[in-house]
C-alpha cells in the first residue's frame, strides 16, 4: 500500500500514528472485544473515551474552566443556523464579518433568522484581504459578532484575534483550529468541523463560554440547543463514537509533537516553502491572497490559463499528489497543508511546480 499526499481541504490527512492505533484497536478497543463503533454510547467505556477526548482538547487548547466542550453533528454549516437560532432574537442584531465564501454563507443563513449587520465585506476585492482592525465599527448592542478566522476556499487568514470591544465574539475556526496556540478566553464561542485538524468528518466541536449558555433561546429542539447539549454532556442523542474516539487520539498525537507551539512553527515552515515557490516563479504561479493575509493552512494560487490548471492537477495526480483543484466557486489551485500534512509532501509539490513551469512556460 502506498500513501499519497492528500492536499484536499477536508476530509484531510490524519496523523499516521493515529490511523495505525485506530487500525490496531479496530476490532477491540481497550481490550473490550468490541470496536468503538459497536460499544454502547451509554457504557462506562465510551464515557471514558468521551471524557478523554474532551480533556485532550482542554489540554492542547488550554481551555478555561468556564467553557463547555460540545461534540455535535451536522458540520459547521449546521452551526450557521444554530448560532442565530440560539442567540438572535427579534429585537436584536448580529454583526457579521465577511472575508470569504464561508463567512458569506454564514451571514446569509443568519439573515434568514433575524437582523444581520455586515460590518465588513471584502468581496469587492475578491476576498483577497483581511481587514485592518481599525476598519471595524460594531453594533454596540450586537447579540454577537461572527467571523471566520481562516477562509478555506479563498486562502486568507486572520493574523489576530478579533476584538469587538464588548459584544461576544463567535469564531468559525474550522480550518485553522489546533494549527497554532489560541487564547480561548477572548471568545464567547469557537466552533469547528473536525475534518481538517481535529479528526474525521462527522463531528463538530463547539467550545462555548458558560454565560452564553444563559442566553440560549427557549423552546429549541434539544439537539439544536447549546444549553441542552452542555447539560447532557453531548449525549442528547447517540454521538459519533468513532469520531470522538479519533479526536482523543489526535489530541494525544499533538501532545507528542510538542503541542500547538511546535505545530505552529512546523506549519509556518511548510507554508513559507510553498509561498516562496509561488513568488519565485516569475509570474507563472500567482497567489490569490494578498501576502499579509495568506493562510498557513490553505495555499491558493492560479496558473496562466484554466487549461494549464487542469493539466497541472492531472499531472500532480500521476505523481501521487491529490486534491489540488481549487474550489468550484473560484477555480485555480488549492494546496491544503494541515497539521498532519508532512513537510515531505510540500517539498514534493514544490519540486513538481518547478518541473511543470519549466515544461509549460
Amino acid at each position: 500500500m502506498t500513501r499519497i499526499y492528500n492536499f484536499s481541504s477536508g476530509p484531510a490527512m490524519l496523523p499516521e500514528p493515529v490511523l495505525e492505533q485506530a487500525r490496531d484497536e479496530m476490532l477491540s478497543v481497550s481490550g473490550s472485544g468490541m470496536s468503538v463503533m459497536e460499544i454502547s454510547h451509554r457504557s462506562k467505556l465510551f464515557g471514558s473515551i468521551l471524557a478523554g477526548a474532551e480533556q485532550g482538547l482542554r489540554d492542547v487548547l488550554d481551555i478555561p474552566a468556564n467553557y463547555q466542550v460540545l461534540f455535535m453533528q451536522g458540520g459547521a454549516t449546521t452551526q450557521f443556523a444554530l448560532i442565530p437560532s440560539n442567540f438572535l432574537n427579534s429585537g436584536s442584531v448580529a454583526d457579521y464579518v465577511v472575508t470569504g465564501y464561508w463567512g458569506k454563507k454564514a451571514a446569509a443563513e443568519a439573515a434568514r433568522r433575524g437582523k444581520v449587520n455586515i460590518v465588513v465585506n471584502t468581496g469587492s476585492n475578491g476576498f483577497r484581504t483581511i481587514p485592518d482592525p481599525a476598519e471595524f465599527t460594531f453594533s454596540p448592542d450586537a447579540a454577537y459578532v461572527h467571523y471566520t478566522s481562516n477562509e478555506t476556499i479563498d486562502g486568507v487568514e486572520f493574523k489576530y484575534d478579533l476584538d469587538a470591544g464588548g459584544p461576544p465574539v463567535i469564531c468559525d475556526a474550522c480550518s485553522n483550529i489546533l494549527s497554532k496556540p489560541i487564547d480561548i478566553s477572548k471568545y464567547a464561542m469557537i466552533y469547528a468541523g473536525a475534518q481538517k485538524n481535529i479528526g474525521p468528518s462527522g463531528v463538530t466541536v463547539v467550545i462555548i463560554r458558560d454565560d452564553m449558555l444563559e442566553r440560549v433561546a427557549a423552546g429549541l429542539p434539544p439537539l439544536f440547543d447549546y444549553r441542552a447539549m452542555a447539560e447532557q454532556h453531548s449525549m442528547v442523542n447517540t454521538p459519533n463514537t468513532w469520531g470522538v474516539y479519533l479526536i482523543g487520539l489526535v489530541c494525544g498525537w499533538i501532545k507528542d509533537q510538542g503541542g500547538l507551539a511546535a505545530l505552529k512553527i512546523r506549519n509556518e515552515e511548510k507554508a513559507r516553502l510553498l509561498y516562496n515557490a509561488i513568488d519565485s516563479s516569475d509570474g507563472f504561479y500567482t497567489g490569490r491572497a494578498e501576502r499579509a493575509a495568506r493562510s498557513a493552512m490553505n495555499v491558493t494560487f492560479t496558473l496562466p490559463t484554466a487549461d494549464l490548471e487542469r493539466k497541472f492537477c492531472e499531472e500532480a495526480e500521476r505523481r501521487q499528489m491529490s486534491g489540488l483543484a481549487g474550489h468550484r466557486s473560484v477555480g485555480g489551485i488549492r494546496a491544503s497543508i494541515y497539521n498532519a500534512f508532512p513537510l515531505a509532501g510540500v517539498e514534493a509539490l514544490v519540486e513538481f511546480m518547478g518541473d511543470f513551469s519549466a515544461a509549460n512556460s
